[in-house]
């Protein structure tokens, strides 16, 4: 976790105004997360934090890439990453997550430790099905094989009027001669 004090940003000391941040990630970052599913990447992360009064914006954009392990044959990949995620902290009487975006923070915070947003942006950019790039354009495929294509049409010849005679069905025209 030592690792992880150059993302601390001391927010007391912080004029109300735009702040911005860069750094550099590689494998030395992911090995401070336990059971993370990356291992070996070169990103560049550039983080612009928006102080006011009662609250502190934060857009993370995120770029570079991440090693991963094909699904289908195990082999390992470089996968592009370009993310751009925003999340505000906003001051109250104590720590609460309002929701994804929105976290509430005490307002005695010295300071705020991005590093868990940022490996979590990360995890989000990486798809759920791994495929090596040689295995794309075959997957493609298969889902191009897979759709189906309806198409209805109607004698052009008719018109409205010929088209409804035709189509009514004999039990209806004798329900039809009993209501009148």
């Amino acid at each position: 976790m030592k690792g992880l004090r150059t993302f601390d940003i001391e927010i007391v000391s912080l004029s109300n105004s735009k702040h911005y941040y860069d750094y550099t990630l590689d494998s030395t970052f992911f090995e401070n997360f336990e059971d993370s599913l990356l291992e070996k990447g070169q990103l560049k992360v550039t983080v612009m934090l928006n102080k006011s009064e009662t609250m502190i914006q934060a857009s993370i954009a995120v770029e570079g890439w991440v090693e991963l392990i094909c699904d289908r044959s195990l082999d390992p990949f470089e996968y592009q990453i370009n993310t751009n995620d925003q999340i505000i902290f906003k001051y109250g009487k104590e720590y609460a997550e309002i929701s994804e975006e929105i976290i509430t923070i005490p307002f005695e915070t010295q300071k705020l430790n991005l590093s868990q947003f940022i490996y979590e942006f990360i995890g989000l950019a990486v798809p759920m099905k791994k495929l090596h790039p040689k295995f794309i354009k075959e997957e493609e495929e298969e889902n191009d094989e897979e759709e189906t294509l309806l198409i209805y049409s109607t004698p052009i010849d008719l018109d409205e009027d010929e088209l409804k005679d035709d189509e009514i069905d004999p039990r209806w025209d004798i329900l039809n001669k009993l209501k009148k």
